[in-house]
């Protein structure tokens, strides 16, 4: 199969405008590695190297940023095999987990495997297709949340969130939405982005402050979410920034301070990188 190769991300991104707080949390990567298995369906190739090279790189971009816990999210260009996602929980160790990959037909020995793997949620991804649907969501949340799983989803809030937020309101896990539900902000804030934030409000979702670069973000965004609920919000860098669709590759350093510059107050700084992902992912 002859794909295209992902770029690499910059080796020398932006310095922070600021430190962060202790115990900085970056809630959204994803690892990669030559020696896993990938996917037949993924739609490009990740940038070369072993798990363990990117294990450096992850550590150095960590360090670099100034956040000591984090969230690997495994990558759909790796299907449901969630091998690379558990292998780089396991190395990085206490203050680390990952969210990984089911099918609708996924069994109870399934799901605790991720547990014992040190996982505490599953994704499903509505923009690029995936292995879950949201009816297979459905049926397997009572034993997700016995299980103290959660479920990502990846969506388009004006395409989606409206009619997806009664369903939420009844889920029995949590339920978080990433890249701030990936809106198309080209005729404004619209009514999926409103359902977004009364969902936060009421306490029924959260929501992950990642991939502006993806969305065309901007400030307004980010702030209408975290005055929603700043208990309910969580960052993350995206990095190494796979699948861009031709977007032009992002600098992880300037979208922290991109961040810091919309939400310049310290306790939602607090909240957001130490205080929720201590809470949602038990790190």
């Amino acid at each position: 199969m002859s794909l295209p190769r992902a770029a690499s991300p910059t080796e020398s991104p932006q310095a922070p405008l600021s430190a962060l707080p202790t115990g900085a949390c970056d809630a959204h990567v994803h690892l990669i590695g030559d020696d896993y298995p990938l996917s037949e369906k993924r739609v490009e190739d990740p940038p070369s190297g072993t798990l363990d090279h990117w294990l450096t790189r992850y550590r150095a971009h960590l360090a670099h940023l100034g956040c000591t816990r984090g969230v690997i999210v495994h990558s759909i260009l790796y299907g449901q095999d969630n091998s690379v996602t558990m292998e780089a929980v396991r190395q990085m160790g206490a203050g680390f987990t990952g969210i990984g990959l089911v099918p609708d037909t996924a069994t109870e020995a399934d799901l605790d495997r991720l547990v014992d793997a040190g996982l505490r949620g599953v994704r499903l991804n509505y923009v690029h297709g995936g292995v879950l649907s949201w009816d297979g969501a459905k049926r397997l949340a009572p034993a997700l949340a016995e299980r103290g799983l959660h479920i990502e989803m990846l969506a388009h809030s004006h395409l989606h969130l409206a009619a997806l937020a009664e369903d939420v309101r009844q889920m029995p896990v949590q339920i978080v939405f990433d890249h701030c539900a990936w809106p198309d902000l080209s005729s404004g804030l619209g009514a999926g982005h409103a359902a977004l934030c009364t969902l936060l409000a009421e306490e029924q979702a959260w929501v992950k402050l990642s991939a502006p670069y993806r969305y065309d973000g901007t400030h307004e965004l980010i702030k209408s979410l975290v005055t929603a609920n700043p208990a309910r919000c969580l960052w993350g860098s995206d990095w190494p920034h796979l699948m861009l669709g031709g977007v032009r590759m992002p600098d992880a350093g300037a979208l922290l301070n991109d961040f810091l510059t919309a939400v310049p107050d310290p306790a939602d700084q607090q909240a957001i990188f130490v205080d929720n992902p201590s809470r949602l992912y038990r790190i």
